[in-house]
């Protein structure tokens, strides 16, 4: 409840999938340094209505496996196991694609059912190149000035589904990451209103230290930008030779994470040092300039560095139990 007693949209949220709640979210909007106060009741929770949904996402079995999930602001989508072996256009890749909207609805359902998202009718499209790329923030281990990355994902589960906070996970078998073995579980979560996605990728099987390398597709035209010192890369590039628009693409690391910058041929590659408990959090995110909200490069440059700002500089919360 606010601060005059109305309900608060909220999700309550089982982060280790053993069906029994372990978070509850909700989101409001702060002021420079500014307080606000919330009330938890003991009650019956209000069924949601298709309207309250702004994140949304599922398992593709009919498009050869992809993984495909959204908000009222992005979409995205990765590949899974029939792909690899699909006859007609095999694709071997972790990366991640990113489909670009100018519509607040959940359009992942009606897209695929259609079968013609390559095609910009009004809503958006899927207008950007992943191929063997990392796309949109894929992942892969550094190792020997190269780097090693894993085929498509083999299982996935969603962990909560909406209406504000979407969480699921896919599963990467292990692969030869420069002479050692490395599997992946990949956690990802996007929250309603968001450019970005946090990403959480877990690696186990390893020996010693890892290093990851996070990139982000290179395409004709693209101009990158680094900022080490707040541990953000993003791109700006122009879609279909800039008759679709320009689109933004960035990673963002935690605050007080090393970085370096590293360029092969297909990724701008962010490089840094996975901790011992071989989990590393990221942040990746898009934005379209047809869709209204980032207008060009620079509005891009300062969303980025308004999510770094927010990493170095979390909200404080601070709960009161009355008896």
């Amino acid at each position: 409840m606010d601060a005059s007693g109305a309900e608060v949209l909220s999700q309550l949220v089982d982060m280790d999938g053993d069906e029994t709640a372990d978070e509850i979210v909700f989101q409001t909007d702060f002021g420079p340094k500014e307080s606000k106060t919330f009330q938890l009741k003991v009650g019956q929770r209000h069924p949601f209505a298709r309207d309250d949904y702004r994140v949304y996402g599922r398992f593709v079995r009919e498009r050869h496996d992809d993984f495909a999930w959204e908000n009222d602001r992005v979409a995205h989508r990765m590949y899974g196991p029939e792909l690899e072996t699909f006859a007609k256009e095999s694709l071997i890749s972790s990366g991640i694609d990113t489909w670009v909207k100018r519509v607040p609805k959940l359009v992942v359902n009606d897209w695929y059912m259609t079968d013609n998202y390559h095609q910009d009718v009004g809503e958006g499209a899927d207008l950007y190149g992943v191929g063997k790329s990392r796309g949109l923030g894929g992942i892969g281990v550094w190792a020997g000035s190269k780097l090693h990355v894993s085929k498509n994902f083999t299982q996935s589960r969603v962990l909560a589904s909406g209406p504000i906070r979407l969480v699921f996970e896919l599963t990467y078998a292990p692969w030869d990451a420069g002479g050692t073995q490395v599997a992946e579980t990949k956690r990802v979560i996007i929250d309603a209103g968001s450019q970005f996605n946090c990403l959480e990728s877990t690696f186990t099987g390893h020996k010693g230290k890892l290093v990851a390398g996070i990139g982000l597709a290179k395409h004709p035209g693209s101009t990158v930008k680094t900022d080490a010192r707040n541990g953000a890369m993003w791109a700006w590039e122009p879609l279909d030779g800039g008759k679709a628009g320009n689109l933004g693409t960035a990673v963002v690391l935690p605050s007080g994470s090393h970085l370096d910058e590293h360029h092969n041929e297909l990724d701008y590659l962010v490089v840094t040092n996975v901790p011992a408990s071989g989990r590393l959090v990221y942040y990746a995110g898009s934005a379209w300039d047809r869709a209204g909200r980032i207008r060009d490069a620079a509005d891009w440059a300062a969303e980025v560095q308004s999510l770094a700002s927010r990493l170095a500089a979390p909200v404080k919360i601070s709960l009161r139990i009355d008896q």
